[in-house]
Order: C-alpha cells, then sequence, then structure tokens
C-alpha cells in the first residue's frame, strides 16, 4: 500500500480490499505450506484440510479478479503475483489428483499452468534483479512439464522444454547461481524422458500414434469365461521404483510413470470452469468409477515402504485387492543357505546411494548382514492376510515364487 501522507487520501472501501487481499494471501501461504506436514498415508485425514486449502484460494481468485483495478494502484500488484497464485491452484489439482488417483484433476491444473503461459504472467519477472523469482518460474515450467507428461501432451512438453532451456541459459547467465548444475540435470532427465516415453506406433498409412497406456471406455478387455464381475476389485496400489541408472524425472522413473497410466482411465474433464476452483470441484466424485488410490514411492526406505503397506492393508476395503509394484535393483545371496525360507534368497533393494552403489554387482555381497532396505519375500508375509497381487521387475524377481499360492499371492 502507498506510504506517506498520501495514505489519509486513500477511501476507506479501497483501504479495506487491500487489507481483505492480504489476509486472504497470507492465509493461502499458511495453508498451503501446511500441506507438507500432512501425511502422506491414508486416504482420509488429509481431504478436510485440502478442502479448507481450495476454499481459500477460491475466496483469494475471485477477490483479485473483482478488484483488480484496486489492488493494482493501491497495493502494486504485479503480475508475476497473480501468476503465483494461479501456479499455487495448479499444484493443489495435481497434488489432488495424487492423493485421489483421479486424472480428472490432471486436466484442471493443467488449465491453470497452461493460463499461466498464455497470459504471459511471469514476463516480466526477468526484468526484476531477484534470481528468487526467477526460480519460481523456472519451478512452474518443470511441474507442467510432469502434468504434460502424465496427460501425453508431447507437442506441449517439447515447447516447454524449449523455453525451459531458454530461460535457464538467461538465468545462468544474469546470475551467478550455484545451482546451475541442477537446473541442467533437469533438461538432461525431461530430455532422456521424452526420447523413452511415449510409446509410438505406425498406422496402417505410416502415420506415427502415441499410444497411451490408460484404460478407455472402449479398450477395456473383455472377461474371460467363468470369471464372474465384482468378486474382486483393485483398490490400492503401491509403485516403487529403485533401479540404477534408470531413466527418471521429477521422482518419476519411467517404469513408475508407465504402470500408474496402466491403473488408470483415460482422464475426463469436470464440469469445472478454469477461474473456479475449490471445494465444490475438488471434493465431490465424479459420477464414474473411481481409479484405484495409488501411492508412487521413489526409493523409500524400509520403515517409509512398511508404514505405506501397513496403512493401504488397513484401508483395503472388503472384497479388495492390493497391489504391489516392485522396479528395483535385485539383491543377491552369496551362496546356498542350509535352509531355504523367505528371507534366504535375497531380494530387491528399495532405497540406495549412488555414491556406494555401481552397478548390481555390490549387492552380491555376503549376506552375513541383512541390506537395511531389502525388501525379502517374507517381509510381506503379514499383508498375505488380504488379498494381495505382486509383479516384481527386477534382476531377482525369481526370490519372490517362494511365497505360497496358498496364501491368496498372486505372483
Amino acid at each position: 500500500m502507498s506510504s506517506g501522507g498520501a495514505e489519509d487520501d486513500i477511501p476507506q472501501a479501497e483501504r479495506k480490499t487491500v487489507t481483505d487481499f492480504c489476509y486472504l494471501l497470507d492465509k493461502s501461504k499458511q495453508l498451503f505450506n501446511g500441506l507438507r506436514d500432512l501425511p502422506q498415508y491414508g486416504q482420509k485425514q488429509w481431504q478436510s484440510y485440502f478442502g479448507r486449502t481450495f476454499d481459500v484460494y477460491t475466496k483469494l481468485w475471485k477477490f483479485q479478479q473483482q478488484h483488480r483495478q484496486v489492488l493494482d494502484n493501491r497495493y502494486g500488484l504485479k503480475r508475476w503475483q497473480i501468476g503465483e497464485i494461479a501456479s499455487k491452484i495448479g499444484q493443489l489439482y495435481y497434488h489432488y489428483y495424487l492423493r485421489t488417483s483421479e486424472t480428472s484433476y490432471l486436466n484442471e491444473a493443467f488449465s491453470f499452468y497452461s493460463a499461466i503461459r498464455q497470459r504471459s504472467y511471469y514476463s516480466q519477472v526477468n526484468k526484476e534483479d531477484r534470481p528468487e523469482l526467477v526460480v519460481k518460474k523456472l519451478r512452474y515450467y518443470a511441474r507442467f512439464i510432469v502434468v504434460c507428461l502424465l496427460l501425453n501432451k508431447m507437442d506441449v512438453v517439447k515447447d516447454l522444454v524449449k523455453e525451459l532451456s531458454d530461460e535457464i541459459e538467461d538465468y545462468t547467465h544474469r546470475f551467478n547461481t550455484e545451482d546451475q548444475v541442477e537446473w541442467n540435470l533437469v533438461l538432461q532427465e525431461v530430455a532422456a524422458f521424452i526420447e523413452a516415453d511415449p510409446v509410438m506406433v505406425l498406422n496402417d498409412d505410416n502415420t506415427i500414434v502415441i499410444t497411451s497406456n490408460r484404460l478407455s471406455e472402449t479398450g477395456a478387455p473383455l472377461l474371460e469365461q467363468g470369471m464372474i464381475v465384482g468378486q474382486l476389485a483393485l483398490a490400492d496400489a503401491l509403485i516403487i521404483g529403485n533401479c540404477n541408472n534408470q531413466v527418471k524425472f521429477s521422482e518419476l522413473t519411467i517404469d513408475m510413470f508407465r504402470m500408474l497410466q496402466a491403473l488408470e482411465r483415460e482422464p475426463m474433464n469436470l464440469a469445472s470452469q478454469m477461474n473456479k476452483p475449490g471445494m465444490q470441484e475438488s471434493t465431490e466424485k465424479p459420477a464414474r468409477r473411481e481409479n484405484p488410490h495409488k501411492y508412487l514411492l521413489y526409493k523409500p526406505t524400509f520403515s517409509q515402504l512398511y508404514t505405506f503397506l501397513a496403512a493401504s492393508f488397513k484401508e483395503l476395503p472388503a472384497n479388495s485387492v492390493l497391489l504391489i509394484y516392485l522396479s528395483a535393483t535385485g539383491v543377491f545371496p552369496s551362496g546356498r543357505s542350509d535352509s531355504e525360507g523367505p528371507y534366504d534368497f535375497g531380494g530387491v533393494l528399495t532405497n540406495s546411494n549412488r555414491d556406494v552403489i555401481n552397478g548390481d554387482a555390490i549387492h552380491k555381497r555376503n549376506q552375513s548382514y541383512k541390506e537395511m532396505h531389502c525388501l525379502h519375500p517374507g517381509d510381506l508375509y503379514p499383508f498375505t492376510r488380504k488379498p494381495l497381487f505382486i509383479i516384481v521387475d527386477s534382476s531377482n524377481s525369481v526370490a519372490y515364487k517362494v511365497v505360497h499360492a496358498s496364501q491368496d499371492l498372486i505372483l
């Protein structure tokens, strides 16, 4: 707000407008930062907090639209600040997708991120001598790229990568920063990701088609003879990734990326307008069957993995299946053991240190002591009390054959 004697000339109504905006802005930041403290596991205890956060951002977004002129004149509202609000709303929708697995919210995140780009909200950031603002812009690009990858919008991804590359070059040229290597690594990772995915096939007329791993309404496979609908339903999934030297971007390996899409239906737009995010659009269930709930765990420690497993097991509905997808480096025993139990064949390593590990050979060391973060087949026995489906994509997947089929485990 303007300072000095001129402040006395500001009408009371306009002063209240600025005060209300500052309150909503501070409240929105407080709630948004509080999202980090919410437990990542469990499906219900976080919903009310997300609802309050969406509600405040809804009010803030509408408020700045309705009082833009006053905020421009009296508060000095800048376009990058509007862009930051829109970016936070996009992040809210993206994180709501991660917690619900409903792909409709990806479309909502895409809408807000697209609006930032189309309306050039961050265009003036580079003219200010504030590197932290440029970093906000770079992070926005990285988040936008992730959403576009998940929606298979590869043309947009390539345009965004080119723009991000130019922004990084300008950023590192203008400021003597220590994070130049980190941002260049981001570019390398996304370039490798684009090269690895999506799968492209040729049509009969030799045109290239990008195939989707998601299930479409017309692409659902027919039931095999004798199968009955409704006996068991996939309700929860843990997707775990820790392979050495695998293509990844933003804590999503290429294997995790493909698997999470295989467990989703094609996105459908929500009936919400782009300038009206909030409780109503974000918490009402779409009028269609939901996707299985998923946890994406990149290099989890053993304790983290067991915590998420226990939460999924506890909340698994009746007549439902828990799926575990393991894409990880194998851990092998050094020799034949006197016994052949579920802890004698090794397993997969869910968390590793790149500086220590150099290839699979190091994992074939003496098993007189156990790898702290190795998930052995025996570690999964407690969870076979409910229907469990395991997919092991590893050089030591054979270790999991020791689990008996009589324990309702499908391998």
